[in-house]
């Protein structure tokens, strides 16, 4: 049987395929690749380079400034799309695609879906070794891309023009999978980019990729249901889960018929409204009174979505039922089986609404759902208080946050990542709409707030994207501001300055440990740096304000809020302060042995809270 075939490099191929792939979103077809971030390098210029320059009407091309602040992007494009549409992002070989590597980590631990195209070495091996190439003494065939495999998906070496033909089709079934989604990487050897092949055209149809909604097995079903009927204490953990599966109004109907309170994950807040008489907030280390009061109490937990990773559970000390089950509702068997949960693998809404329809007219007990009422009131005087405005020369984060939420609440989508901030903003940001709180917390990675801000404000450009971000972690990673001036793609920095590692300052210090090495004033210095971070945005060329206190930043927050470009407003903060209600007990390990007697009596009440621990 004869084939028609187009002969095209592999380059070329690749960039092809990508343009037809497509998904269905509120019932418009739309290309599911919003875009390509690229830095070129010899490894990828003459190859993916020329390729995508020739497909650039069709599917766009975006200049980045750092490798891994592109990928950043690209993956909170993707967070912010709730995983119905992705990017790729390509690099160089060597330092270029190893800078990727911390963000393939990050995606794999958030199931997000990102492309990483790193350029590879000669399969032909003729130059070698090649610029940036390593060479291992042992192997071969082991090139800086192997460093990718633990932290994908799915990785595959391309090293003939055709391997891309199941690669890429095995690439997609990964990205749009929600069990197995996570970060993919295909690692291009940069002679094979350019080498030419004639693929058959019917790699080349359209093709429409659309959500699998799986449904629960029945026997995993009818026990959850037993289990739900006979729990006279059941909470409901809020992830990711129900964010990517778009199951908010699903959720609250369920807590609402039943009866049963919701608390929420860093992944999963926003996933009812903060106003909603049954949500109780954040769970966990960083969680609300209200929430972990329930959370303690519960003697069935219904986890949704969640991975239940220790700050949700609070190093498993939490939950303090002698009783308790939990049940997994996920969509990852490993996930939904975990600390012999009861697993439901199902799709969230799907898996709630079978639940809900085997529950019937079931509700808890009056009494359990006023509880959670009374103890979300309560903790609601506690934040109002935390968020208060003031006059304080150093406000604390808690009192930023409460400026920002009082000066732009309206259509905001707020982004964060790591230090302490994520625990204030778990605890005290009223999201009201689903994915209007963008944390990227699973991995905790200092650098994400801006680059992340800019993938947020590509997929949702009529949003108004703030970010949040300490001078530590601004530190790290910033050059993406330029690339968000470049692309007209305008965001709200709003930068804390509190001269160093204030989150990890704190635990320092609450595990007996001496102030060392984390504010700039305890580092071993000879000066100590005076950085204008306003002076040095505005450099990039933002728009940029230094403010010296809670209302001269509530005043620049409106006064900038219809600006066109990127503004960052910079406030000093103090390192030490952070919200006392609220909160639980983290495992961090402190010495058994030291000679400082704040050590000695930190590890006294470390073995005293490792006895709460449910272990398994």
């Amino acid at each position: 049987m004869s084939q028609k075939t187009v002969r095209l490099t592999m380059a070329q191929a690749v960039a092809r395929f990508l343009t037809k792939q497509m998904t269905v979103i509120d019932g418009e077809k739309t290309p599911i690749f919003g875009g390509v971030f690229a830095i070129f390098g010899h490894g990828n210029v003459a190859g993916i380079g020329e390729a995508l320059h020739g497909i650039k009407d069709t599917l766009p091309t975006y200049r980045a400034q750092n490798e891994q602040g592109m990928a950043n992007a690209a993956i909170a494009f993707a967070k912010a799309s709730f995983r119905r549409r992705f990017m790729a992002c390509t690099t160089s070989i060597g330092p270029g695609a190893l800078n990727m590597v911390t963000s393939a980590a990050l995606a794999h631990v958030n199931r997000l879906p990102v492309l990483l195209l790193p350029g590879d070495v000669f399969a032909n091996r003729r130059p070698d070794p090649v610029l940036q190439q390593i060479e291992d003494f042992g192997d071969g065939t082991m090139t800086v891309n192997d460093c990718f495999r633990p932290v994908s998906r799915y990785f595959d070496r391309i090293t003939r023009p055709e391997q891309i033909i199941p690669a890429l089709r095995r690439a997609m079934q990964v990205l749009t999978d929600p069990a197995d989604c996570g970060p993919v990487t295909l690692s291009l050897c940069q002679d094979v980019q350019a080498e030419a092949y004639d693929y058959p055209e019917s790699f080349f149809d359209e093709k429409v990729w659309t959500t699998r909604r799986l449904h629960p097995d029945a026997d995993e079903l009818a026990h959850a249901i037993t289990a739900l009927k006979a729990a006279k204490k059941p909470v409901i953990i809020s992830g990711g889960g129900v964010l990517y599966s778009e199951a908010s109004k699903t959720l609250a109907a369920f807590a609402e018929r039943h009866g049963i309170p919701v608390v929420e994950t860093q992944a999963g807040k926003s996933s009812l409204p903060h106003s909603h008489p049954l949500n109780m907030g954040s769970v966990g280390v960083t969680g609300t009174s209200a929430s972990n009061q329930m959370a303690e109490d519960a003697d069935v937990v219904l986890a949704v979505g969640s991975r239940l990773q220790d700050f949700t559970t609070g190093s498993w000390s939490l939950f303090k039922n002698d009783n308790l089950k939990i049940i997994g509702l996920n969509t990852q068997a490993f996930d939904a089986a975990k600390h012999e949960a009861l697993p439901l693998v199902s799709d969230a809404r799907v898996g709630l609404d079978a639940l809900s329809a085997g529950l019937g007219s079931h509700k808890v007990d009056v009494g359990w759902t006023k509880k959670a009422m009374d103890g979300k009131a309560e903790w609601l005087k506690a934040a109002v208080k935390a968020t208060a405005t003031t006059n304080a020369a150093l406000p604390s984060d808690a009192q930023v946050i409460g400026a920002v939420q009082r000066a732009r609440k309206e259509n905001t989508t707020l982004v964060c990542a790591a230090g302490g901030l994520p625990g204030e903003l778990h605890k005290l940001w009223q999201a009201e709409a689903p994915g209007s709180y963008h944390m990227e917390y699973g991995f905790s990675t200092m650098g994400y707030e801006v680059a992340g801000g800019l993938g947020v404000k590509l997929a949702k450009p009529d949003s108004d994207v703030i970010v949040m971000v300490g001078d530590g972690s601004y530190m790290m990673l910033n050059a993406e501001i330029a690339s968000s001036i470049m692309l007209g793609a305008k965001i709200t920095i709003v930068l804390l300055d509190n001269a160093g590692y204030g989150c990890i300052n704190r635990l320092q210090m609450a595990t007996g440990g001496a102030n060392f090495n984390n504010l700039l004033r305890d580092t071993h210095h000879v000066t100590l740096p005076a950085i204008d971070f306003a002076g040095h945005a505005a450099a990039m060329g933002a728009l940029t304000r230094k403010v010296a206190s809670i209302s001269e930043l509530e005043i620049a927050l409106k006064e900038t809020a219809g600006e066109n470009r990127t503004t960052v407003i910079v406030i000093d903060t103090d390192p030490l302060i952070t919200t006392d209600e609220g909160g639980h007990w983290w495992d961090v390990a402190v010495p058994e042995v030291s000679e400082r007697s704040k050590v000695k009596e930190a590890r006294k009440g470390y073995e005293k809270a490792l006895a709460a621990q449910r272990i398994g």
